[in-house]
């Protein structure tokens, strides 16, 4: 099994960008999808979840209202708009897999991340 994020780069104040997440050997109905972030001398923490059969979506705070998780179950892609970036948005990005729910840190598979940076 495999995740690989890509979609990120650099996007002034205000912009957008949608990260994607390729997910092989998954049936994506089978777990919880997230996106996570760490941010600069920052704890990495939870932003979007989608859980096993797309029942439920969860935000962290900071970020309802501007981003949007989703999914492609015959493409096996995750994805994460982000509208309305702000420079605290700057942090590498990770596509995160479950077999039972979105934990707030500890996820069974793990991509690499991409990077985001929001410029003032």
């Amino acid at each position: 099994v495999q995740l690989q994020a890509s979609g990120g780069g650099l996007v002034q104040s205000g912009g957008t960008l949608r990260l994607s997440c390729e997910l092989s050997g998954f049936t994506l109905d089978d777990y919880a999808l997230g996106w996570y972030r760490r941010a600069p001398e920052k704890q990495r923490e939870k932003v979007a979840c989608i859980s096993r059969g797309s029942r439920s979506t969860w935000y962290t705070d900071s970020v309802k209202g501007r981003f949007t998780i989703s999914k492609d179950n015959s493409k096996k892609m995750l994805y994460l708009q982000m509208n309305n970036l702000k420079p605290e948005d700057t942090a590498v990005f990770y596509c995160a897999a479950d077999d039972y729910q979105c934990w707030d840190n500890t996820m069974d598979y793990w991509g690499k991340g991409t990077l985001v940076t929001v410029s003032s």
